[in-house]
């Protein structure tokens, strides 16, 4: 149903009548990150917000950076395809005096942060689990210790990591050894659990800890058949693995018809308030909802949850019977809203359909005004596609969402019109215009808009910054004409057999015969957002691609990248991101997007820098994961590049 500018002028005065409240109390977050000057889990903080105190390298010395040590895990043998493609997305982080990372081969390896020197590693295969068959990206990991002074226990200090069979190991931070005490001799297995439909939920995220427990979400091969696994959140005991609570997305009434609303992306604690905030995705299958017509209001929205209970507390739903396969890609990040001298505790959640919806945090009322505008319907005949889907007045689009045939693009006359044709054979009627049997395009595409990389908040500055890029897919259902077909259908990272219904699905990525988006350049951006105003402070194309068969020739600046990946920003008024195919790590002026250094990089960094202090004279490091993105046919390492200013 449209809403009224009536009810939007009331939910701002409960907005606002609700900042003014919170000023009274901010708490203790606000100062927590704006004192951060660690990195104890994969946001920076409990909150996220990828945001550094540290201010030793800053905007005067930046490009005096070097390369300080190189970490090589020696997990990059030749990739055999039946192990699939590999990509280091890890951000480590810096906990009980060291650096914590994982690796596609599900090893956990802790380095001594000011040389690099591996302390140990683990590997669960052949001790614990069987090996497993195929690579997954692991993001990071999660850190916890007991409260009271126990240094010389054993597993009194905890790392926390999942894998791609949905197992939760828990290590010792100061040996490596498995915990024995924890679940299955030192894992938990998501199989154990009922998910109501058929496989297991992977996890490549890592986990959030929130007081003594460790907490999971997982995703779900969600276009592959109907009746996938079901999305829940797991919370254990960090001692034991006991299972504390647990919250399902889907409705009981829809368990045997669908799955998904998963949570694969990170999420995030408010330790605080005692909440989880958890950005869920779309039921399963991705491209068609003919078998789930009911309401499901947890799918494809920003959840919050009762860290004790896991009861829901509130929710706001961003998509409306997902078709499009737009998860909530993200970690939603905890800032602060500062209009004069009120203040509103928020939450920012990017999207891939490139908007950015900001929330206040107590009863999640929208800081800015958001509408429901009328969108295109599908022609399947069993489909029901929502008749509006919700659009934030502000803050600014954070994508391209709007395509004509004059802004279709090309290298040349020839390859521009072989993209016009293509537009013009495929249905599309703007954002959301649903997948079809024509075959339609879908604009900005699956892959965002922003994507798991999230954003980086400026809390000295009100500002936000963000990665997006620019691509569209085409997405064509077809019925299958047997039962055999379907079983024997060969599916990739885009085609699917939506097995339990009447069609499979046809994507790819809206390419020229040359291989180079149809969409006009820029393909990949940076910008920045001031959140008091919704208004974008700045905006660039990040990143360039290697083109044609001459890895030194790449396209101009303007055009940007394609990638994965996002930044962080410290109070040296820097903002570090990669993110890119060109294998360059930048850093950019937090005020005004002015690029200030860059370097190469053993191979493109498609994943979050973080930063630290170490040594005896507590020098500034600058870290990141360059490994490549076999998804994107980049070239590939194992490397972790740690970076510092030169000694006098």
């Amino acid at each position: 149903m449209k809403s009224g500018r009536v009810k939007h002028n009331a939910r701002w005065q409960r907005a606002v009548l609700w900042a003014a409240v919170s000023t009274l109390s901010l708490g203790t977050w606000a100062d927590d990150l704006k004192d951060n000057r660690g990195w104890g889990s994969y946001g920076g903080v409990p909150g996220g917000g990828r945001y550094s105190a540290l201010d030793q390298i800053n905007r005067t010395n930046v490009d005096s950076l070097e390369v300080a040590w190189t970490y090589h895990s020696g997990d990059l043998p030749e990739y055999e395809s039946e192990l699939g493609p590999s990509s280091l997305q890890v951000t480590p982080i810096l906990a009980n005096g060291l650096l914590y990372i994982c690796t596609p081969f599900n090893r956990v390896i802790a380095l001594k942060p000011e040389t690099g020197e591996e302390i140990w590693a683990f590997d669960p295969h052949g001790t614990l689990v069987e090996p497993e068959r195929r690579l997954r990206p692991c993001r990071g990991v999660a850190y916890w210790e007991a409260e009271t002074d126990t240094r010389t226990a054993t597993c009194a200090k905890r790392v926390f990591k999942g894998d791609r069979a949905g197992r939760v190991f828990a290590i010792d931070a100061n040996t490596g050894k498995p915990c024995e005490d924890f679940g299955h001799g030192g894992y938990v297995d998501l199989a154990d659990f009922e998910h109501h439909g058929i496989g297991t939920p992977s996890l490549s995220s890592p986990p959030v800890i929130l007081k003594d427990m460790v907490i999971v979400g997982g995703g779900v091969g969600d276009n592959v058949r109907a009746n996938a696994p079901d999305g829940a959140v797991r919370a254990f005991d960090v001692r034991s693995g006991e299972q504390r609570w647990s919250f399902t997305m889907v409705p009981e009434s829809m368990r045997d018809v669908t799955g998904g609303a998963d949570v694969w992306p990170p999420f995030t604690v408010d330790v605080e308030a005692n909440r989880v905030f958890v950005p869920t995705g779309s039921p399963s299958p991705d491209s068609y909802g003919g078998n789930r017509t009911a309401e499901m209001p947890y799918a494809n929205a920003l959840l919050v949850l009762d860290g004790d209970t896991g009861e829901p507390i509130w929710h706001r739903q961003l998509v409306h019977h997902d078709v499009f396969d737009y998860d909530l890609p993200a970690q939603p990040t905890l800032v602060e809203i500062r209009r004069g001298e009120e203040v509103v505790d928020a939450v920012a959640q990017i999207t891939k359909m490139g908007l950015l919806f900001v929330f206040e945090r107590d009863l999640g009322e929208p800081v800015f005004p958001i509408e429901e505008v009328p969108v295109p319907q599908s022609d399947i005949p069993e489909e029901r596609t929502a008749p509006t889907q919700p659009r934030p007045v502000l803050p600014e689009a954070i994508a391209m969402r709007h395509l004509k045939e004059e802004d279709v693009w090309g290298l040349t006359f020839w390859d521009r019109g072989k993209c016009r044709d293509s537009f013009r054979a495929l249905r599309y009627e703007g954002p959301y215009t649903p997948p079809s049997a024509q075959g339609s395009l879908l604009f900005p595409g699956p892959g965002g808009g922003g994507n798991w990389g999230g954003v980086a908040y400026d809390p000295n500055s009100n500002t936000l910054i963000v990665k997006s890029q620019n691509i569209g897919f085409i997405f064509q259902l077809a019925p299958f004409d047997s039962e055999v077909e379907k079983n024997s259908f060969q599916h990739s990272a885009l085609s699917r057999p939506m097995i339990g219904t009447p069609y499979r699905v046809n994507g790819f990525r809206w390419l020229s015969p040359w291989g180079v988006p149809c969409s006009p350049p820029p393909w990949g951006e940076l910008m920045a957002f001031d959140l008091t105003t919704g208004k974008t402070r700045w905006r660039i194309p990040l990143g360039q691609v290697s083109f044609g068969p001459f890895d030194w020739f790449t396209t101009p600046r303007a055009w940007g990248s394609p990638g994965t990946g996002g930044p962080m920003v410290t109070a040296g008024g820097l903002v570090f991101i990669a993110s890119s195919m060109d294998g360059r790590f930048r850093s950019f002026d937090v005020n005004t997007g002015k690029e200030l250094w860059r370097t190469e990089l053993p191979a493109p960094a498609m994943t979050v820098p973080m930063t630290y202090t170490a040594g005896p004279d507590d020098r500034q490091f600058v870290v990141i994961a360059a490994g490549g993105d076999g998804r994107f046919g980049t070239r590939l390492n194992d490397a972790i590049v740690a970076f510092t200013l030169p000694q006098p």
